[in-house]
Parts: C-alpha cells; structure tokens; sequence
C-alpha cells in the first residue's frame, strides 16, 4: 500500500487501545501508523518494508521487546527504535539503551512527550541515511574506496568495475596472489552498494574442516548432529539483504561445492538436518589466489560452479606488476602505523621499495613499514631502514646468475650439489655471517650448521668457519 505521509511509524503492543490511540494520535500529524500485537508480527513486516521508526511495549506474550529490540538492530540497524512500558524501571531502561535503543518512555505517556521523541527519531534516521548515500557518493566518485588505493591503469580499472558492480547484486569471483587485497575490494564493492547499512561477513574457506564449514554457513538444526544442542544460524542467514565473502572458494571440497552451486541455482538455503528450505537474498563474492581453470581440468573443481561464481571477474595484478601504486600504499601503511604524525619517508626510501619485487604484495609491503617504523630512531625514513630488502635481492640476484648453471643438459648437477654450491655463495657474498646468510636462505642457522661439512669443497679456506660478526646463537 502506498501513502504520501511523509513517515512511518511501526507501533507494536499487544494492547489494542493503546495500538488505536497512538495510531489516531500519529494520524493527526500525518504520520502513518502501522499496528502489530507481537513481536514476530513485527519482523515479518520488517522484512518486506522499512519503516521510519519503531515504537514497541517492553512486555509482550512472546518475545518481549527487548529481545525484538535485538532482532531489529541486525534485520534494519538504521532503524531507531523506541521502547515503551509501564514499568518504569531504571534497570531496565539501562538495558535498553546498552542494547541500542535510541530511546525509552514510561506509560502512561503525554501526548507531546511521544511527538518529540519521535521528531528526533526521524532526524536521527534522516542523517543516518545522508551519511549512508554521502559514503557511496563519494566512493563513486574517487580512486580510492578505504583501503583500497592506487593510481596505476589496472588499479584504476578495478575502480571502474568496482562502481558497476556495486549497482547490481551479480555474483563476483576476485583473484590475485595473496596479499593483493581481494577482501579490500569486496568491503568495496560492498560498502558503495546499496547493502551498505548491511551485514558484510567474510569467511575463511580453508580455516574449517568440511562438517564445520557447511553448518557455518548454512546453519542447522536442534539434533542434526552430535553436539548440535541447539539450532544455529547460518552465515547465509546472518549475511540476509548483506554481502557473503568466501575467501580460498578454490579449497572447498566437491560435496561442499555441490551444495554452493545448489544455493546459487535456486537461491535457497537448507540447513543441516533441515526438512524445508528458506530463500536468501545475499549478495556472494568469492575470492582465490588458485587458477581455477586449471582446477577444472583436473576435475578439482566444478566448471558449472565457476560460472556461477564469476559472472563478474575480477583480477588484481601482483604489486610488482604496478610499481605505480608502491609509493601510494606506502604512504597510507606510514599514516596507518606512524607513531609520530610528522614521520614521513624520504625519496631514497620510496624508491628502494618501488624496486623491491614483493612477492607478498601489499601485505609484505606493509609489514616492512610497521618493522621500518618501529626500529627507526628519525623522523625521517630512509632508505637505510629497510636492510631486509638488499638481502631478500641478494638471494633473487644469485639465483638468477647463470654460473650455477653453466653446464650442458647432460652434466647439469645434482639438486644436492646445486643447494651446496648456492648456500656456499651466499656465506660468500655475507663475509661468512650465518645470521644474514639463514635470513636470505630462508633456513635455520642450527641448519646451516649441520649443512657445513658439505659445502667445504666450494669455500675457500678462509670462509671455512661462519661467523656471527659479534651476533649471539641465542
């Protein structure tokens, strides 16, 4: 039904002269009054409309209004809800509050009293949906969606897509080695969509076993299984009218598989042990590090499942493919982490890091400026505080060099003598210190030790005893 009443005012109490009297005292303000005598009246209805505001009695038959109270904040968080009772106790009015009630009157009530609660009410929802649009305007309108930065062209095409998409509720299947920031670009999209005011909840695919992660997000049944004491919600349910990320998609098993492509077909969700299903409506991003085509081939992964997943593909290229965007995260990872506002990193130092090859992305790349600023004494971040990064290209440099490799394809040398041959070069290129040398192999020092013997034949003799340069075992 529609109206051209201005608000609307959800009135829940199991007293019907009291639902008539504020609905005749609404209707001479022109404000709809919508009456229901229960709880679960209250969330069916709020499930298929909005409502400007909520005005509910404390002690109902049923679920009482605090715990209605609790069911609101997650279907319509932006909703205030108004709590009335004739008990006028303070305790639990603190209650109330704490539980996010926007506010709390005693019965019986004045006329004006209720008027006035209710005009700051529509003011409170009114800026909440102006900040809500305000976020969207302005992700739609820069390069840069919170965490999600950069100025190279294929960062500022994700950009492009991430606008488009965000207007839809089409299923995206992110991919990009680890540490590129594909759960950054689904709080993107999520949070420039309409779901913003939604629940966003990411999932780990891997950090589950099979029987875990089924009742995760699909929820179960009183007895479905052992331990299942109670029903549980599922993610699926949890993430209704929101966004569902499931991060490492390509690690699912067939069976799991099967049953995701079930919900994307029919868009329904049963939960374990359960007779009946319930229709969804959540937006899914999936995301993986994994070439899924690949996986398909090796029937290690669904075809059918694939093209559900990605009608809207999106790639995130490695760091080291847009050197562009190193000095813009490394800006923002120095104001994320600074501990002195007026820190900042000086010219030599962006570009020692725009030349590093980041082989763990952006994650990499911020920790190497927390570990920078933590250990730097100066204002100022040089170059000098980044000594983890000449090492790390050391190791890169030596395993490109071709005297390793300088045989024919016949008498090329064993793996063995190969590893002999490059851990004897390292200990070389570091004056024989074993700390530096274990940090660039990526081994223990106790392992360099016990690899030494074998390496005497490619040391000269006075590389024949590694040292510490004054650097403890301990």
């Amino acid at each position: 039904m529609t109206t051209n009443k201005l608000h609307s005012v959800l009135i829940v109490d199991d007293d019907s002269a009291m639902r008539s009297t504020l609905c005749s005292m609404l209707e001479e303000e022109n404000i709809e009054g919508i009456p229901v005598s229960s709880a679960d009246e209250a969330i069916e209805l709020l499930q298929g409309r909005d409502v400007t505001a909520i005005l509910s009695d404390i002690r109902m038959p049923g679920k009482s209004g605090i715990e209605l109270l609790g069911e609101i904040r997650e279907l319509r968080p932006s909703t205030p809800v108004i709590l009335m009772t004739a008990f006028g106790r303070i305790d639990t009015a603190v209650e109330a509050m704490r539980l996010g009630a926007f506010h709390y009157i005693t019965k019986p009530f004045k006329r004006k009293e209720v008027l006035i609660t209710l005009e700051r009410a529509f003011e409170y929802r009114l800026l909440a949906d102006e900040n809500t649009k305000l976020r969207r305007t302005v992700a739609a309108q820069t390069s840069s969606y919170g965490d999600l930065l950069g100025e190279s062209p294929a960062m500022r095409e994700i950009f492009a897509v991430v606008r488009k998409v965000a207007l839809n509720r089409s299923t995206v299947l992110i991919t990009g080695e680890s540490g590129t920031g594909k759960e950054v670009v689904a709080r993107a999209i999520h949070f420039s969509s309409d779901r913003a005011s939604e629940a966003f909840i990411p999932v780990n695919c891997t950090a589950l076993p099979e029987n875990l992660l089924e009742s995760e997000l699909f929820g179960h049944v009183r007895g479905a299984f052992t331990g299942a004491h109670t029903a549980k919600k599922g993610l699926f349910e949890e993430a209704n009218d929101g966004t569902l990320f499931l991060d490492e998609i390509g690690d699912i098993s067939p069976l799991m598989q099967a049953k995701l492509l079930r919900v994307l077909q029919d868009g329904e969700v049963r939960p374990v042990g359960a007779t009946r299903s319930f229709r969804t409506n959540v937006r899914l991003i999936a995301a993986t590090n994994q070439n899924l085509r690949s996986r398909i081939e090796t029937e290690d992964f669904r075809e059918d499942l694939y093209y559900r997943l990605s009608v809207i593909p999106i790639h995130i290229p490695p760091l080291r493919e847009r050197p562009e965007d190193i000095s813009v995260l490394a800006e923002a990872f120095l104001r994320r982490h600074e501990v002195d506002p007026r820190q900042r990193l000086t010219p030599g130092a962006i570009k020692k890091l725009a030349s590093a090859p980041w082989k763990g992305n952006g994650r990499e790349l911020e920790n190497a400026i927390e570990r920078a600023i933590t250990l730097s004494d100066y204002l100022e971040i040089d170059a000098d505080a980044f000594p983890f990064l000449d090492e790390e290209e050391l190791g890169t440099n030596l395993l490109n060099q071709g005297n390793l490799f300088e045989h024919s394809i016949e008498d090329l040398p064993k793996l063995q003598e190969l590893e002999d041959r490059y851990i004897a070069e390292v200990l070389k290129r570091t004056d024989g210190n074993k700390m530096q040398a274990a940090r660039i192999l990526g081994i223990d020092r106790r392992t360099l030790y016990r690899r030494y013997e074998d390496l005497a034949p490619y040391l000269e003799d006075g590389d024949k005893e590694p040292t510490d340069l004054g650097e403890s075992e301990s």
